[in-house]
This record gives C-alpha cells, sequence and structure tokens, in this order.
C-alpha cells in the first residue's frame, strides 16, 4: 500500500502562482511514477502531468505546457507541482497517484491522495 496525501492549494488571482506538493509514503518502492490530474465540477478527471522518480522525466499535457512543472525531491518522497500563471480555467481539485509506469490515463494509477482545492479569480 501507498498514501498519498496533496497540499497546496488555495485561491489566487489569475496570473498568480501555487505550488502543490504530494507525498507519498508506505511500499513507494513499487511506484515509479507520480501523476496530478485534475477534475473541475461536472467535467473528467483531465490528465495535468507526470513526472518519474528515477530519472525525473516530465511529461505535461498541451494545456499546462510552460507553464506548470513538476519536480522531486527523492530523499523526502515528495512530488511537486509549480502552477505558474494560473488561469481561471485551471480552477479544480487537483489530485496525485502514484503509478509503475507513465500514462496520461487515470486508470493507470494505482494509488490516490484526497486531492486539494484550486481556485483562480479573474
Amino acid at each position: 500500500q501507498v498514501q498519498v496525501v496533496e497540499s497546496g492549494g488555495g485561491l489566487v488571482q489569475s496570473g498568480e502562482s501555487l505550488r502543490l506538493s504530494c507525498a507519498a509514503s508506505g511500499r513507494t518502492l513499487d511506484s515509479f511514477v507520480t501523476g496530478w490530474f485534475r477534475q473541475a465540477p461536472g467535467k473528467e478527471r483531465d490528465f495535468v502531468a507526470a513526472i518519474t522518480w528515477k530519472e525525473g522525466l516530465t511529461y505535461y499535457s498541451d494545456s499546462v505546457k510552460g507553464r506548470f512543472s513538476s519536480s522531486r525531491d527523492n530523499a523526502k518522497n515528495i512530488v511537486y507541482l509549480q502552477m505558474n500563471s494560473l488561469k481561471p480555467e485551471d480552477t479544480a481539485v487537483y489530485y496525485c497517484a502514484t503509478g509503475t509506469l507513465y500514462s496520461d490515463d487515470a486508470r493507470e494509477y494505482d494509488y490516490w491522495g484526497q486531492g486539494t482545492q484550486v481556485t483562480v479569480s479573474s
């Protein structure tokens, strides 16, 4: 089992920044990638970004490429999502999840956090 906890959400204005954290504990040796997803009210859960733990390879959706960046601190088992130039359309509950292989499909991830709300006002 892997326990995943997100933090760092909040209310910001358009153009501002936020940094989300995703802390993993438990059998983390079985997980090799952390993915970030978001879900707005009435919409599906969409892929945002992902990072592999060993190589630090990163992947981003087109909607956030150039604005968001993911990094990791392997010693602390924490993954970060730095979100810059936030827009109202970025408003959603943000989730992180761990998996064994990179994918932009939420079904490929095994362990999920509870989510953290990000609200961007115009």
